[in-house]
């Protein structure tokens, strides 16, 4: 990260974070991105815009965000996917994905929940817990959803803390759950509004809807680049563009986004790549790795292999799919919004074939010589789907390795061995 021109322990101060731990906070999470991705070789000058936001990840973003509320704005807080930013934008209100992916304050955590939870959730508690993400103090209002019991069960007890929203998600995907999802979408517009203020027109609508995807559309370039041999950019940055794509300034990052999506086309045409062209290929696919959780990219990549492709809610399920654009009303736009979202294939669904049918397509798709199927420990839903995932994949000729683990640096020399063994016998 780099050097703040700025202090901002005052602003910092005033959302009630606690200092001294923040400040751990920072320097921990700066000194590992620094080790993770300032030691790459040959990366595109693009990725300098990454490095920037990752410098100012509490600074400079939360001081717009700052400036916003007290301009009259609010900022709504969100933890998945199945959250319609568009209406969130279509609110005149700021979305921001929330911080989730290390380790924090989980003697506190575990006063409340029970210890094989799984990293994700304790990670969201911690964060709250101990005071240190101002992600979370700027938001005016959380939205969770119904994606596994755990998370469920864990916003009950947010909610005690902070102002949270939660969104009933069907687990199936039939036309009932389809209208059941669009009448949640209706509910929520009632949320924003009554929380803005401001009213969702036809016109606020269609435009958020382009600008989100719009968003989707650059991570699209970005991601079809890595397609190519060699591949133009390191897994480990395209991961971190979907990261930083949670909470970045929208307009802005999707400008910045078609600005490296450019250099890496030419890369492509250059063939100029990041890694040898005889470097082995993996797609990982498997549980969101929430910003700051790089272990298992930085492990493939430190040992000679590539990242290609990221079947998982930080990876192609953010960007893939487009919201339809031809909607003319409010009604309309509700439609396309509620069959969008409900086409995403998180693990929690039942039966979710798609999933296993996207693994496959993007294996072929961006040349992947195996797959690594990635679980959080106590991540019931994948870990079970874990079984079917394999199958599949071997079923389609291709090597596979299954990993659970978590955010702790403990059991790093044991998958790198595995994954080196797993690239030496690709």
């Amino acid at each position: 990260m780099s050097d703040q021109a700025v202090d901002y322990h005052p602003m910092w101060a005033e959302l009630g974070l606690d200092l001294p731990m923040h400040d751990a906070l920072l320097e921990a999470v700066g000194g590992m991105y620094g080790a993770t991705f300032m030691t790459q070789n040959n990366r595109p000058e693009g990725t300098g815009y990454l490095d920037f936001v990752m410098g100012e990840v509490h600074g400079l973003r939360i001081k717009e965000l700052h400036d916003f509320r007290k301009a009259g704005g609010k900022v709504v807080g969100t933890y998945c996917l199945y959250v319609p930013e568009e209406l969130i934008r279509a609110a005149g209100a700021w979305s921001i994905g929330i911080c989730a992916g290390a380790e924090w304050a989980y003697d506190q955590v575990e006063q409340i929940l029970p210890r094989n939870t799984c990293a994700l959730i304790k990670s969201m508690m911690g964060f709250k817990l101990g005071k240190v993400c101002p992600y979370l103090e700027e938001a005016d209002l959380l939205i969770g959803e119904t994606t596994c019991d755990g998370k469920k069960k864990a916003y009950e007890e947010l909610g005690k803390l902070q102002n949270l929203y939660v969104m009933e998600l069907p687990q199936m995907k039939r036309a009932k759950d389809v209208a059941f999802w669009r009448s949640e979408l209706v509910d929520l517009i009632a949320k924003l509004e009554e929380l803005t203020g401001n009213t969702i027109t036809a016109e606020s609508l269609k435009a958020s809807i382009r600008e989100v995807n719009d968003k989707r559309r650059a991570l699209q370039r970005v991601n079809a680049a890595r397609a190519a041999v060699p591949t133009p950019i390191s897994g480990l940055d395209s991961l971190l563009a979907v990261q930083v794509a949670f909470y970045d300034d929208v307009p802005r990052f999707t400008k910045m986004m078609n600005t490296l999506a450019d250099e890496l086309e030419k890369r492509v045409a250059d063939g100029i790549g990041v890694a040898p062209k005889g470097a082995k290929r993996v797609l990982i696919t498997g549980t969101p790795m929430a910003l700051p959780n790089w272990k298992l990219h930085q492990i493939v990549e430190t040992a000679g292999g590539v990242v290609v492709g990221e079947e998982m809610c930080t990876g192609s399920r953010y960007f893939e799919k487009l919201v339809d654009e031809g909607g003319a009303t409010i009604e309309d736009m509700l439609d396309d919004l509620a069959a969008k979202y409900l086409d995403i294939n998180c693990a929690c669904f039942t039966p979710n074939d798609g999933r296993l049918d996207d693994v496959v397509r993007m294996a072929r798709e961006l040349n992947a010589d195996g797959v690594i199927d990635y679980s959080l420990q106590f991540c019931g839903t994948y870990q079970i789907e874990s079984t079917a995932v394999q199958k599949t994949v071997r079923d389609a000729g291709l090597p596979v390795l299954s990993i659970d683990t978590d955010y702790s640096a403990e059991d790093v020399g044991q998958l790198s061995t595995r994954v080196e063994a797993f690239l030496e016998m690709l």
